[in-house]
């Protein structure tokens, strides 16, 4: 009984970060459809408003309110953004996608370059303290 439980939990936890990482690149793919010239002004305008709202650090309601708070992180992101999509030709929102998609796998790259990169200054500066701490003791 338990492992059931603790199985659909698990599952409920991946389906749900898996959302949260398709929001993030449905973002981005709405951003590129607010550029192209073939998109409707009316459209444009809802576009820029969700992108604007899902990337802002303001919220209608503020996170520290339990509960309420993050209903709109829940709730009225993911229903701009269908709203936004739905106004979108499928053909043209399929390849602001797949543009979405490749430029989120090179800023992966290179993300992961720089936190290598910072944990080796971080590691370089320890080191330089540890050794300044031995010199004054000895």
């Amino acid at each position: 009984m338990i492992r059931k439980l603790s199985r659909g939990l698990g599952a409920s936890i991946r389906k749900f970060t898996g959302k949260g990482k398709n929001l993030k690149k449905e973002i981005g793919a709405l951003y590129l459809a607010y550029k192209r010239k073939d998109i409707p002004i009316y459209t444009k305008i809802i576009i820029m408003v969700v992108v604007a709202y899902a990337l802002s650090p303001i919220d209608i309601i503020p996170d520290f309110i339990p509960v309420l708070g993050l209903l709109d992180d829940i709730i009225i992101v993911p229903l701009g953004i269908a709203l936004a999509v739905r106004l979108i030709p499928k053909d043209v929102m399929d390849q602001c996608r797949i543009d979405a998609e490749r430029q989120y796998n090179k800023i992966k790259k290179k993300s992961y370059l720089f936190a290598i990169l910072i944990v080796l200054v971080w590691i370089l500066i320890i080191t330089y303290i540890i050794l300044k701490i031995k010199s004054w003791l000895y």
